[in-house]
């Protein structure tokens, strides 16, 4: 939970108002004590916020981009020296976003009672992974904590610019897709049914597409609304379903076979994949930790099984590349063969950050030639579809006017 507080530094006097997330107000009036701070009040911050109030809840979330921020400076500060009491003083109090500020401060109060950094940030799972926290770990334990967090803010920096450029790129069709619908639905429910009545009073034959559309017309205009709502309701349903174990295994098997998509989404799983090994690989995580944690960001229940798979056959003394030989029609040969090339040459983390970037380059090419096939399609299908329901309703209207 969110508390924002009132407090006076013990040591200066100085009043400061900011926000804490704690587990509940004892732990966060307890966390502002050993900040050595004064109370003078505090409150839930989701109490006072409304539509019409300061900020909605929704917006105060830890965003992607605010962790890809963080990391750099604390891999920034951490490289000066800085010891890592200030570093997250210091944070807690120059970060703008309230949530995330909050978190760093209980971060702060807890590494100053003894906990490590990973162990701080791991009560936080919302806003850092199990990826996150092992990185962190790994660092503490080598000794190289600023490196760790210059390879945190790489990957999710590369991760985010990549689901950006996918999300950016279907936005176009997405907008084409969504007016064509709405122009539809006017048609229908608007244009049509007063244009089928003048045919219909003049009493003559109608072809049969057009005795089609104006079926389709009075349909949509006498039950749109019940299709709607069962719209509605199975979309609700639908959401519930995927939102559980078994919903999330058929939507993930659904994904891998579609003609086309299930290629771009092959692409982007084994880009995520390879980017996770090498960065895990290179700041000294164990292969099977390794397989452990990508298999928990992968974002695809069968990579997920194909990955744990892979890390059993690991501990059980197969090689990697042995392990993920098993599923070929997920993991193409030639990864095996590369991740197999860096086993016998010491270079598995390079091996992978090759086979990472060359995934990346497919997904981009592959969105970049997928939206350049949607969009004409799309406005080809807009034009088609308005022209068939004029050349329905005008043809025979002309053939009325003709006869007379």
């Amino acid at each position: 939970m969110l508390f924002n507080y009132e407090a006076i530094e013990s040591s200066s006097g100085i009043k400061r108002n900011g926000s804490i997330d704690a587990v509940n107000v004892d732990v966060a009036i307890a966390s502002l004590q050993r900040r050595n701070l004064v109370l003078v009040n505090i409150k839930d911050a989701g109490a006072s916020k409304s539509i019409f109030g300061k900020q909605l809840v929704w917006f105060d979330r830890v965003s992607n981009k605010d962790v890809v921020i963080l990391s750099r400076q604390l891999a920034t500060l951490f490289d000066a020296q800085v010891s890592a009491i200030r570093v997250f003083k210091l944070l807690a109090a120059e970060t703008e976003n309230r949530k995330l500020a909050g978190v760093l401060g209980v971060v702060c109060d807890d590494i100053q009672s003894g906990s490590a950094i990973s162990g701080a940030l791991a009560k936080h799972p919302k806003v850092f992974t199990p990826f996150y926290v092992s990185m962190v770990k790994a660092g503490e334990e080598s000794g190289k904590l600023n490196e760790v967090f210059d390879y945190l803010a790489d990957y999710l920096d590369r991760s985010f610019e990549l689901v950006s450029k996918v999300r950016g790129a279907l936005i176009y069709p997405a907008f084409i897709f969504i007016t064509f619908l709405v122009v539809m639905i006017l048609m229908f429910t608007m244009v049509i049914p007063k244009i089928s009545g003048i045919i219909s009073e003049s009493g003559g034959a109608m072809p049969i597409y057009t005795q089609i559309i104006m079926g389709m017309s009075n349909f949509l205009v006498n039950y749109g609304f019940i299709l709607l709502g069962v719209f509605v309701v199975a979309g609700f349903f639908l959401f519930r379903f995927i939102r559980t174990e078994a919903g999330k295994v058929a939507f993930d098997k659904f994904k891998l076979s579609i003609p086309y998509i299930s290629t771009l989404y092959k692409k982007l799983y084994l880009s995520r994949l390879s980017d996770n090994m090498n960065t895990m690989l290179i700041a000294g995580i164990p292969i099977v930790r390794a397989l452990e944690l990508t298999s928990t960001v992968i974002d695809n229940k069968t990579y997920q099984d194909i990955i744990m798979r892979a890390a059993n056959a690991v501990k059980g003394g197969k090689t990697l590349s042995d392990s993920m030989s098993n599923d070929p029609h997920e993991i193409p040969g030639i990864v095996v063969q590369m991740i197999k090339v860096g086993e016998e040459s010491g270079e598995v983390g390079s091996i992978l950050k090759t086979v990472a970037k060359f995934y990346v380059r497919e997904v981009e090419t592959a969105v970049e030639s997928l939206v350049s096939l949607i969009e004409p399609a799309m406005i080809v299908l807009l034009g088609g579809g308005v022209a068939v329901l004029l050349a329905s309703v005008l043809i025979p209207i002309y053939s009325i006017a003709s006869a007379q």
